[in-house]
C-alpha cells in the first residue's frame, strides 16, 4: 500500500472522517470497516467500537455515525474488500490524516482536494 499525509485543518475547516468517506466515492461503498480509537470523545464512539468488532460495519453505517460532525483523536479506520485490507484512514492528534490505500487512483483524488498533501 502507498500512502499520503495531509493537514486535518484547512483554515477553519476540519476534514472529518465523514468527509473522507464521501471523497472515496464508489471505491469506498462496498468496504467493511473497523475503527480503533485511543480516546472516546463523543457518545457515538461507543457505537463505533461496538460495530467494529466481529464482521465490522458497512460504509453507510460508518458514515451515519460520523455525520454531521465527529472529530476523532488518534483513530484508525480500516476498510476491507472481503478479507483484503483496501484502505487505512489514520487521524493523528486531530492535526493530520494519513491515508494508505491499495488503489493509487484514490490517493490521487485525495491529493487534488487537500492542499499540503505529501507522500508517506
Amino acid at each position: 500500500m502507498k500512502g499520503i499525509t495531509f493537514p486535518a485543518w484547512h483554515g477553519d475547516h476540519y476534514v472529518t472522517l465523514a468527509e473522507l468517506l464521501v471523497r472515496l466515492g464508489s471505491f469506498g461503498l462496498d468496504l467493511t470497516w473497523r475503527v480503533e480509537m485511543d480516546e472516546l470523545v463523543d457518545p457515538r464512539c461507543r457505537d463505533l467500537e461496538r460495530l467494529s468488532t466481529g464482521a465490522g460495519m458497512d460504509t453507510l453505517t460508518l458514515l451515519s455515525l460520523t455525520t454531521p460532525f465527529l472529530q476523532l483523536i488518534n483513530a484508525e479506520a480500516h476498510g476491507f474488500a472481503g478479507d483484503d485490507l483496501a484502505i487505512v484512514l489514520t487521524e493523528l492528534d486531530s492535526s493530520l490524516w494519513d491515508v494508505r490505500a491499495s488503489n493509487a487512483h484514490v490517493l490521487n483524488e485525495l491529493r487534488t482536494h487537500y492542499p499540503g498533501t505529501e507522500n508517506l
